[in-house]
């Protein structure tokens, strides 16, 4: 699956984007000018609670919030 693939298969699941996600996460201080803040498993955790999302599609918004774009 591409990554692409991963950020419209969360838009589907959650009806948020990989820029309305990195935007709560500043709000929860994930994030602080667009710097991560915690390590992979706080966002894994957070998405997988409030979220639902498995393992592999968390981890494609942690490689969003740090940088990635394709």
């Amino acid at each position: 699956m591409s990554f692409q693939s991963y950020l419209d298969n969360i838009k589907a699941k959650t009806g948020k984007s990989a820029d309305d996600l990195k935007k709560l996460a500043e709000q929860k201080g994930f994030l602080k000018k667009g710097e991560l803040q915690v390590k992979a498993g706080e966002i894994v955790a957070w998405l997988k609670e409030d979220f639902e999302l498995g393992h592999g599609h968390s981890m494609a918004i942690y490689a969003y919030f740090k940088g990635k774009k394709a």
